[in-house]
């Protein structure tokens, strides 16, 4: 069952768990469960995803209910209307704020993009990047005698393949958990010492137009348990308190 965060007769939004695949997809041929046909099934009703989230990502993920609205929804997309607000765990202190104007490669698609023959092209990147804090543990996961996190707020600007892992990864500060484009020392020192092994990056809220009302909506997605555990464990709660994520006794 899904966390439904929003929903209308014209479109919902859930609260996509870490893991778990968008729709059927050539990643994995063996996996039987996905958000999309679990929502479906859920709301007894066809649904149009509007965009995606990365397999480990977890957080909001918006739906359209008619081929009309999604449409309209996608145009957000792609002016740019749409605010998305992102939060990560990463590793050492980014103690200031800044914006990261990077442009990425492009990364073609292994079976959409098999037969192009045109080389991927460099594409604008930007990402507004806001330390919300930090903490040091007294555990040696590289070759200091301590480890050093923070917790961010991430605001893309622009949607590309991976933006926010790889621009994380480029100031060096890569995700917790991030298999890919982050540090693998650090990601089994995490799961060893705090027995958190998922990818420490959440969509946590989405800002948008209602493509019918024009209504401006917030649509908010509160982290899991493995997120708060680890914020527990980083001392914090009063953090995720002021964003809304937990309430404190």
């Amino acid at each position: 069952m899904l966390e439904i965060i929003y929903h209308d007769e014209f479109m919902v939004a859930v609260n996509k768990p870490a893991g778990m695949l968008v729709h059927r997809s050539w990643l994995d041929s063996k996996e039987t469960v996905f958000v999309m046909q679990t929502l479906r099934d859920q709301i007894g009703q066809f649904v149009y995803p509007i965009h995606r989230l990365d397999r480990p990502t977890s957080g909001v993920l918006l739906f359209a209910l008619s081929s009309e609205v999604a449409r309209l929804l996608a145009a957000q997309f792609e002016s740019h209307q749409i605010e998305k607000i992102y939060h990560a765990v990463v590793r050492g202190y980014v103690e200031e704020a800044q914006t990261i104007d990077y442009p990425l490669l492009e990364q073609l698609d292994k079976i959409a993009d098999k037969y192009a023959t045109r080389e991927p092209a460099l594409q604008e990147c930007v990402t507004h990047c806001l330390p919300l804090a930090q903490v040091e543990c007294p555990i040696a996961i590289g070759r200091y005698p301590t480890s050093r996190f923070s917790l961010l707020e991430l605001k893309p600007e622009t949607g590309r393949k991976h933006q926010l892992r790889r621009h994380m990864s480029h100031i060096r500060h890569p995700i917790i958990g991030d298999s890919k484009h982050g540090d693998l020392r650090q990601n089994r020192g995490i799961s060893q010492n705090f027995a958190v092994s998922r990818l420490m990056l959440h969509a946590t809220q989405l800002i948008l137009s209602h493509p019918i009302s024009g209504e401006r909506l917030s649509l908010v997605a509160k982290w899991d348990g493995s997120w708060l555990s680890l914020i527990n464990q980083f001392g914090w709660q009063q953090v995720a308190d002021s964003l809304g994520m937990i309430k404190l006794d």
